[in-house]
């Protein structure tokens, strides 16, 4: 019975604890994603590239190993965490250092340097590596896939893009209160087949809509925001800052 009592504690105590030092400069998600991406990683590996972070590991042979990325020109270090395996008589069997990084947004590529147990190095378990000219200094360095959201947002430059995933072949119209709900304003065009879309500047504000295919009207599938429009019925709602 004891021994269960250990396991069970130190099986809590195997999911990710973050240093004192790196609480002040990292923030870790408490989501279900996150939880599942850190426990698929099984030891050390190169950088893997997920949705939505970028992981990296190291060797559990030194007392501390912290990460700095270009984008934050390297001003801040983060600290990685230890990731403990247990046997089920409680025994470690391994354990790691990892850090997982959100993925930053609209960027290519990150650049990045570590720091174990205080000294400046590239990535071991990286072979991308890079000589900053400027700096003087070798870089490990990680490309990051681009995948385009198949969703209505709001783009940087004040243009909304909305998209509708309907049957191919048909003539989709938008309305909404932009256009006083006239459908007949604005044909989106069917970028591939089933995908179609069109992007308007719309100013900061909040906007009903629905798209329309001949008589027939339905909500956009790819915005989960909802509302009712002044005669009952559910409409898209979307929010310009």
């Amino acid at each position: 019975m004891k021994k269960t009592v250990l396991f069970v504690a130190l099986a809590l105590l195997s999911v990710s604890v973050l240093s004192a030092k790196s609480k002040a400069n990292a923030i870790v998600p408490d989501t279900y994603d996150y939880d599942l991406l850190v426990t698929s990683i099984k030891g050390v590996q190169a950088p893997v590239v997920s949705d939505d972070y970028i992981v990296f590991t190291a060797d559990y042979n030194a007392r501390s190993v912290g990460i700095a990325f270009d984008f934050e020109n390297y001003k801040v270090i983060h600290h990685y965490s230890v990731r403990r395996i247990f046997d089920y008589e409680g025994e470690q069997t391994n354990a790691w250092y990892f850090y997982a990084l959100p993925k930053p947004k609209k960027l290519t590529k990150i650049s990045y340097k570590l720091i174990i147990d205080g000294l400046w190095t590239t990535d071991p378990t990286n072979i991308n590596t890079e000589y900053d000219w400027e700096n003087g200094i070798q870089l490990s360095y990680v490309d990051i896939p681009q995948t385009q959201d198949v969703i209505t947002q709001t783009a940087d430059e004040g243009i909304t893009k909305f998209i509708c995933n309907a049957a191919p072949g048909q003539k989709i119209r938008l309305g909404g209160t932009f256009t006083n709900w006239d459908s007949w304003v604005y044909e989106m065009t069917e970028v591939s087949p089933g995908k179609y879309e069109i992007s308007l500047p719309l100013p900061a504000g909040t906007y009903y809509y629905a798209y329309f295919s001949g008589l027939k009207r339905f909500i956009d599938d790819s915005n989960p925001e909802k509302a009712y429009s002044s005669d009952g019925k559910i409409v898209s709602k979307i929010v310009i800052n």
